[in-house]
């Protein structure tokens, strides 16, 4: 770029400053924490560094780039300000990292449902609303690229002082990325460094011989069943077994300083139904695979003993035919039934999990109003499994395996509890008035605490209401946290920590738990006894004709 050099004026200057700022703030913004929303940050972005100094290149190439190269340009940047949003809000709103192996297939089907309950022109218009933002970014990002490309470029080629500051930039920048310590108070984390890393787990995800070493040789499950045949869980008599997945239920419950007291009265009513029907309980603290989501994690754990804290095990296992628990059920002569009423549509991985009856909820034939986000409340599932499975003295022990729900995000609204289960089998299971104070609540994003609190207290009443009714047959009841719930109710860096309850009317057998680190009542004892795969091991111990550790 030879020959006379326009004067940079003030208002040109001007100009080119606030598309500058413009630009490093789509790329640097931060978490409004813990909301969805994002705050302008006062850093420069390590991105747009790179990007000016590709401007700069491509300038001193080509005065004028042609609109082509403007547009992938503006692409770009849109795909980076994208990326970087989901990289601040996901940490605030799950807890953990955004991760593309999961979080991509999860959107389309949280999109669907979401969907079901609004009407078509709405499901229009956001649609249309959200295409019309990103067609708003793109022209704006496209003319804040021009107007730099037309101002502070051209002026920056031929200032000896502008390359001084363009080098001092990159070199906070590179210094940044280098993990030199102090520079985060100038500059903002960058975001390449995650789509290179979502990028590396998508490809080992998608290469299962480079994950086979993952999985261990030998999985507690495989050994149990090596060593002890159908006589596994010897120690239970034939007698059922009810694995309910608490949907949401972590540490924050007894950790948080307002969790507890709100949450203290009904474990309280849980623990009393309990004793007055004859059942006692012993409680420990297990670290979940996951935080804030991908509840599979939880379940396929407990089932198989391997740990699948790197969720690319879980795409791995999927493909082997290792046993889970239920499969040794089986074995020992256990019909194995899986509810999962949040389901309506089909989910072809359960046929790993071997259930006997998989039944999601169009199977229950729910005829009464939809309630809550998930169509189907937990109280009315449960009751409506009972219904069509009925347990009688003839037919052979069972295994239910139960995921709640109702206290998932967003945690609202909450559903009404009917004290009359046989109501809640009608089409009609509550009355209006019930329905209208429920269909009035309304999320609250800035604050999901309120919600959080009164779903968890939802369950523990409907879990109360569930003791108290008349027994079938004896039943020993496992209830697993799943996992912590999302970070703008536990607060910044939560554990990962659940509760683990096993309630039964033998004492021996709550003796063995016991022996094991287990502690009496609802209100375990705050040391973590080991990873959620690590319960199976236990279980397995408790389970089985040798009591004691494995």
């Amino acid at each position: 770029m030879t020959g006379h050099r326009p004067p940079l004026t003030w208002p040109t200057a001007l100009k080119g400053v606030v598309a500058v700022l413009v630009l490093n703030g789509l790329l640097s913004f931060g978490p409004w924490w813990p909301t969805p929303g994002i705050v302008v940050q006062a850093r420069l972005a390590p991105e747009f560094v790179g990007l000016w100094l590709l401007l700069l290149w491509l300038a001193a190439r080509q005065p004028e780039p042609s609109r082509r190269t403007l547009g992938i340009l503006s692409a770009i940047v849109l795909c980076l300000m994208l990326g970087r949003y989901a990289d601040v809000t996901a940490p605030s709103l799950f807890g953990r990292p955004v991760n593309l192996y999961w979080d991509l297939p999860q959107l389309p089907r949280f999109l669907w449902v979401s969907a079901q309950d609004h009407p078509a022109w709405l499901s229009a218009a956001v649609v249309a609303a959200v295409a019309g933002v990103g067609g708003l970014l793109f022209a704006v990002i496209r003319l804040c690229l021009s107007t730099v490309l037309q101002t502070l470029v051209p002026w920056t080629l031929r200032s000896f002082r502008a390359w001084l500051i363009s080098f001092g930039a990159a070199l906070l920048a590179a210094a940044h990325l280098a993990g030199v310590p102090g520079t985060g108070r100038w500059a903002s984390n960058a975001v390449l460094p995650t789509y290179v890393q979502q990028i590396g787990l998508l490809w080992d995800a998608n290469a299962p011989g480079r994950l086979a070493q993952a999985l261990p040789a030998v999985t507690p499950t495989e050994d149990a069943l090596a060593t002890h045949g159908p006589q596994v869980f010897s120690a239970l008599a034939n007698r059922d077994v009810t694995f309910i997945f608490l949907e949401s239920f972590g540490a924050v419950l007894y950790d948080h300083p307002q969790a507890r007291p709100a949450t203290d009265p009904a474990r309280h009513a849980l623990q009393d139904a309990l004793t007055a029907s004859g059942r006692q309980v012993v409680s420990g603290f297990f670290r979940s695979p996951t935080i804030g989501g991908a509840s599979d994690l939880a379940h396929l754990s407990l089932l198989t003993g391997v740990d699948l804290s790197d969720p690319r095990r879980h795409n791995l296992l999927l493909t082997t035919h290792r046993p889970t628990l239920l499969h040794l059920f089986k074995q020992a002569g256990y019909q194995t039934f899986g509810l999962y009423h949040a389901v309506s549509w089909p989910w072809p991985e359960h046929v790993y999990y071997g259930f006997d009856h998989y039944i999601d909820g169009p199977a229950l034939r729910y005829e009464g109003p939809p309630i809550t986000f998930w169509k189907i409340p937990d109280q009315v599932a449960l009751a409506r499994y009972e219904q069509q499975f009925p347990r009688t003295t003839h037919s052979p022990p069972r295994v239910f395996f139960f995921p709640t729900i109702t206290s998932h995000f967003p945690f609202n609204p909450v559903p009404p509890y009917q004290p009359d289960w046989q109501r809640v089998l009608t089409s009609a299971p509550f009355d209006p008035d019930e329905l209208q104070a429920a269909a009035a609540q309304q999320v609250d994003w800035l604050d999901m605490r309120v919600n959080y609190l009164a779903s968890v207290n939802y369950v523990y009443r409907w879990l109360t209401g569930y003791f108290e009714l008349p027994e079938p047959r004896e039943t020993i009841y496992v209830l697993v946290g799943d996992h912590q719930p999302t970070a703008n109710i536990t607060g910044e860096r939560p554990t990962w920590d659940v509760p683990v309850h096993i309630i039964s009317r033998d004492r021996a057998l709550l003796d063995r738990f016991k022996a094991q680190g287990f502690s009496e009542g609802l209100w375990p004892d705050r040391a973590v006894l080991g990873g959620i795969h690590y319960l199976t091991s236990l279980l397995l111990s408790g389970f089985g004709p040798t009591p004691g550790l494995p």
